[in-house]
């Protein structure tokens, strides 16, 4: 069975940084996409950031790009979230997320093995 542990979250001043990691079991890490997904109280999970197998592509949601950068080091089965220059509308629980194909992806359904999701809060 497939694992994924996100760590990392906290509570952070606006315009401060966090850093997220997602921790995955099992073999041939580097052979899946991977992203990351944040949900709000009372608003639909949202697309973050996803990357390439190989760590070569990645793609951002239009709210996070240039603020947030997604990386993965497939020796240690382990994806990050770099995140900078944080907004209060940025808190949220964030999700990290595996596919069953090397190729990156925006859809939650397009995933099939989540972790239980960390929480980032941001105070204004």
């Amino acid at each position: 069975q497939v694992q994924l542990v996100e760590s990392g979250g906290g509570l952070v001043q606006a315009g401060g940084s966090l850093r997220l990691s997602c921790l995955t079991s099992g073999r041939s890490f580097g052979s899946y996409g991977m992203g990351w997904f944040r949900q709000a109280p009372g608003k639909e999970r949202e697309f973050v950031a996803s990357i390439s197998g190989n760590g070569f592509a990645t793609y951002y949601a239009d709210s996070v790009k240039g603020r947030f950068t997604i990386s993965r080091d497939n020796a240690k089965n382990t994806m990050y979230l770099q995140m900078n220059s944080l907004k209060p509308e940025d808190a949220a629980v964030y999700y990290c997320a595996r596919r069953p194909v090397p190729t990156l992806a925006t859809m939650p359904h397009e995933y099939n093995y989540w972790g239980q999701g960390t929480q980032v809060t941001v105070s204004s």
